[in-house]
């Protein structure tokens, strides 16, 4: 019977598994600190698979680096001890809800993540820190081996902050907000659906940085488009007469894959003339490019005007074929000889249903048909204060900017997220685009506890962190939306379960037993932690097998015995202790047939009890996958 590991992926043997598929040749052995052999990759000769001449050292290439990249790699690699606590009592509809929010580091999250939504998310949108002098970033720890990871992740200093201020004075200005994305970036990734896209806003601070590693991490040809968004009215003060009002979205895919578009409408189509075609518009004939002998006379066949092109432009047809479209029928002649003649162009005839949109934002107002429409960034705030009565949140994204994206990148069924979540305005929309058009989409939203300064107003109002802010908003906005449209969100989910990152359940002698001396081993008769409760062990499981962590939980009561079932029966969870697991609750379990199943492993009854549960659910249940803890 199999332990699980209960700690997130370690990439570094995943990634050297992967290149053994491709050059198994490059795979060979070396040993580690303790002296134990394990796999490595010989770079040297990888080096030379990867090149057509002779590799002999270090070679200038097109990339950006900067102090702390392969730093960055190695963090976003190595595995954490950490798991993911519920929290029923800040939750909203905990047993019911498909939405999540998850409270903690977001580059803890995001491997803790891993498992679970490997490729399953359609659309991730952030609005990370700008990198403007007076934001902060997160204080990676780099140094720690692999061990000291599983073993101490909190990567906090001597106060217990995460976080730390970074000024333009800073020397490493630049490379610590490089190093915060690219790490993260780089595991996002791993979650995206093979056509999924990220959505990341920035300014003009790190908008060419934020393209470079981007390129590297998605491709370059991944690449899509930077939406432009201008979000403020009025001009600012600058010392050199250039208002910068605007930001950027940039947008990449996974894959070269494509934006929804905007939904084309034919309301000017018609058929005055009920041609037996269809409805019809009447559309410029010119081409603004020659293409052969396309600069020539037509002829009016009722009165015998001959038509030129407009100056400077020419026919899109050679001579014999503007005969057939005037024989069809597709050509409309002026009244006048002085007039133009146009096009016939028919609604069936539309290669898609859809048009290419354009990467400018624009409010509703203007009139420009393949624009995605956005507000200002005065409706962000504006929206935060109807909601809380006062400004609790600075800067927040207003929810139009958030739904056009959304209704790019993520249809009406998908799972988007937000590691940057701030005031939840991406959950805010998410369920507002579901209330408008009956979608499913689902959520899931990561923020630090981050401290409110204590002059803030958000402050003054009761919230201590700027996580409290994004789960009341969540909760304030699914309330305003469901009572301003009673009719159509009955079964709109507007709840989410809160779930915080916290160290592992399992106490340090599980991660690394034998740095456990002989005289201590009386205090380790159970390897799990004495504060943690059985839901807290099953969320762990759930994170460790890859279970959906919002998929339906019930508890029942088997044999006096307190038994999780998640999603009916896809996985049975035990956690009692002090022998209650016997052969004869195991007998009652392997009945009901689950896919999975996992126990405490101090709670069985005695070793004969734990050999024989493999043969029971051979017998009755023979393709359990069976567990322990």
């Amino acid at each position: 019977m199999n332990k699980l590991k209960m700690h997130s992926p370690d990439f570094v043997d995943a990634n050297i598994d992967k290149l053994a598929e491709l050059f198994p040749g490059c795979v060979t052995e070396a040993t580690d600190e303790q002296g134990e052999l394990k796999k490595a990759i010989d770079w040297d000769l990888l080096k030379q698979e990867l090149s057509d001449h002779i590799v002999e050292g270090s070679q200038e290439r097109y990339r950006l680096d900067w102090p702390g990249k392969k730093e960055a790699l190695l963090t976003a690699n190595a595995p954490i001890a950490k798991t993911l606590r519920p929290c029923r009592e800040e939750s909203e509809d905990f047993d019911s809800t498909e939405n999540l929010f998850i409270e903690g580091d977001n580059l803890d999250a995001l491997k803790l993540l891993q498992e679970t939504y490997l490729g399953k998310v359609k659309m991730i949108y952030i609005d990370p820190p700008y990198n403007t002098g007076k934001d902060f970033v997160y204080k990676d720890n780099f140094a720690e081996s692999t061990e000291e990871y599983l073993l101490d992740s909190g990567q906090k200093d001597e106060e217990g902050n995460r976080l730390v201020a970074n000024t333009d004075s800073n020397g490493r200005f630049h490379s610590d907000w490089l190093s915060m994305m690219y790490s993260r970036l780089k595991l996002a990734r791993n979650l995206l659906k093979d056509d999924g896209v990220v959505f990341i806003s920035i300014d003009d601070n790190e908008n060419n940085n934020l393209r470079k590693i981007c390129d590297e991490i998605f491709g370059e040809s991944n690449h899509y488009c930077t939406f432009v968004w201008k979000r403020r009215s009025g001009a600012m003060d600058s010392v050199n007469n250039v208002s910068s009002d605007h930001e950027y979205v940039l947008c990449y895919g996974k894959q070269q894959n494509k934006l929804n578009g905007i939904k084309r409408t034919f309301d000017r189509y018609s058929n005055p003339d009920n041609d037996l075609r269809g409805p019809w518009i009447a559309d410029n004939l010119s081409a603004g490019k020659p293409g052969g002998n396309t600069n020539y006379p037509i002829v009016n066949p009722n009165n015998g005007n001959e038509h030129w092109p407009p100056k400077g432009r020419y026919w899109p047809y050679s001579p014999e074929t503007m005969k057939q479209k005037i024989k069809e029928g597709r050509i409309i002649f002026p009244k006048n000889a002085d007039g133009s003649p146009l096009l016939k162009r028919f609604q069936n005839e539309a290669k898609s249903d859809v048009v290419p949109i354009s990467t400018w934002g624009t409010d509703k107002k203007t009139k420009i048909t393949n624009a995605f429409i956005t507000s200002l960034n005065t409706e962000g705030t504006k929206e935060v204060k109807q909601l809380f009565g006062n400004k609790v949140f600075t800067f927040p994204k207003p929810t139009q900017l958030l739904k056009s994206l959304i209704q790019q990148g993520a249809d009406k069924n998908e799972i988007i997220l937000d590691f940057f979540a701030g005031s939840c305005s991406t959950a805010h929309s998410i369920m507002q685009l579901n209330a408008e058009d009956g979608g499913k989409r689902k959520f899931i939203m990561v923020q630090l506890p981050e401290k409110c300064d204590e002059k803030s107003e958000a402050f003054k109002a009761g919230y201590k962190t700027i996580a409290e802010i994004s789960k009341e908003r969540i909760r304030r906005a699914g309330k305003k939306i469901k009572q301003e449209n009673p009719d159509t969100t009955a079964e709109l989910d507007t709840g989410f379960r809160v779930l915080k990152i916290d160290s592992s359940n399992m106490s340090d002698v599980y991660y690394a037993p034998d740095e456990v001396v002989q005289t201590e081993l009386g205090f380790y008769t159970d390897n799990i932690k004495e504060d943690r409760t059985s839901e807290d062990l099953l969320f762990q499981v759930l994170l460790d097998w890859g279970v959906d962590l919002t998929l339906p939980i019930s508890r029942e009561t088997i044999d006096e015995r307190e038994v999780f079932f998640v999603d009916n029966n896809a996985l049975a969870a035990c956690f009692d202790k002090n022998g209650k697991i016997t052969e004869e609750f195991c007998k009652q379990l392997a009945e009901r047939q689950p896919m999975r199943v996992v126990f405490r492993d101090s709670g069985f009854k005695d070793d004969s009890v734990k050999i024989n549960v493999e043969q029971i659910f051979k017998l009755k249940s023979p393709h359990t996958d069976i567990m322990t803890i």
